[in-house]
């Protein structure tokens, strides 16, 4: 006999799977458990949350630009204006394909009316180029996460830490807790980490490809060029911290990972690492975001959504509750994890996965 059952068992700690998660409660009905812990405070960097990303589909960046006002409601509501910054990133390449596909993404942005202009090379060094997307939005973690707890209490979300799960070929869910054992309808997979936790392997997609990345923090050091910037080539964000350090996270073994991050920071820059760590993370083949159940059943998935995802998080919502739009509900199921390449073509840019397979 279960101790308790719920329509969603929503599995993830980024920002992206507890706004899903409450927004399934508070604003579709749904009984919804949580499992998945807040971590911005005391983990090294692993994403960060942009309402722009790396981005060369027209009906990607309609979506996000159609979603982010929304989003950014939603966090200030939970946690005030703190949760929510301005920020101006730069997207830089070097190499030739890489330097095209951003020129792309340039010209992209601009015709969904964010400004997009091009950055010298006397900013970025070598022989890379560059855009700065102004006034692009970001959620600010700590900060965010400081009102998500009441917030998910007030949606009548449900927080268990489980001993085991199970999830059945339909995606039912089975959780073993101190407590007893919950039952949900349907197992959300909402991040890599809870995908690698908690996915059968028979239900694991043939798109996924497993990378390793790494993540290290510096000491305080001279300002980067923006607060945020992302090497296309690599898929590498660099971020600007609060005490003055600089996080890079991103593909890559750990030691090759901080090669490459301290000849980016240059030799005028007096770097010396705070911290490192190894973790293993998920990548698509074609390199788009998949959302839904491979092979039609099983488990729902969210992957590969890179820094946009949480600004995404309110028409995922409404798609996993039969709610969505015409618009979002072709654009979900135009990037079902189950697809094959002769059913759509919906591929991004993608750096070379190979090297850092896992």
């Amino acid at each position: 006999m279960s101790d308790a059952e719920f329509d969603f068992a929503i599995f993830g700690s980024t920002p992206m799977a507890q706004l899903l998660a409450g927004l399934l409660g508070g604003e579709h009905g749904r009984k919804v458990l949580l499992i998945g812990q807040n971590r911005a405070g005391y983990r090294l960097p692993r994403g960060v949350d942009l309402s722009v990303g790396p981005i060369t589909r027209p009906q990607s960046w309609a979506m996000l630009t159609g979603t982010s006002a929304e989003a950014a409601r939603l966090a200030t509501r939970i946690a005030g204006r703190s949760a929510l910054s301005r920020v101006d990133p730069i997207f830089f390449a070097e190499e030739p394909r890489a330097v095209e596909a951003l020129s792309h993404m340039r010209h992209m942005a601009g015709g969904f009316g964010i400004a997009a202009e091009q950055v010298g090379q006397s900013a970025l060094g070598g022989n890379r180029s560059g855009m700065v997307l102004r006034d692009a939005m970001r959620l600010n973690r700590p900060q965010l996460e400081t009102g998500l707890e009441r917030w998910l209490t007030d949606c009548s979300v449900e927080r268990l830490a489980p001993h085991s799960v199970a999830v059945d070929n339909d995606g039912a869910v089975k959780i073993e807790t101190d407590g007893g054992t919950s039952l949900a309808q349907q197992a959300v997979l909402a991040d890599d980490e809870a995908i690698v936790a908690w996915l059968p392997l028979r239900q694991w997609p043939t798109l996924f490809q497993r990378v390793r990345h790494a993540s290290i923090l510096t000491t305080p050091t001279r300002p980067l060029a923006a607060p945020i910037m992302f090497e296309l080539d690599k898929g590498l964000f660099l971020t600007q911290q609060a005490e003055g350090g600089v996080a890079a996270f991103g593909p890559g073994e750990r030691s090759a990972f901080s090669e490459h991050v301290h000849g980016l920071l240059g030799q005028n820059r007096q770097v010396e690492q705070a911290g490192q760590t190894s973790y293993a993370a998920l990548a698509t083949k074609d390199g788009a975001p998949a959302f839904g159940r491979v092979a039609g059943q099983g488990a729902d998935i969210v992957a590969n959504t890179g820094c946009f995802g949480a600004f995404i998080a309110p028409a995922l919502a409404r798609w996993l509750a039969d709610r969505a739009s015409p618009d979002e509900a072709r654009w979900f199921d135009q990037h079902l994890v189950n697809r094959t390449s002769r059913q759509t073509r919906v591929d991004e840019f993608q750096w070379p996965l190979e090297e850092h397979a896992a």
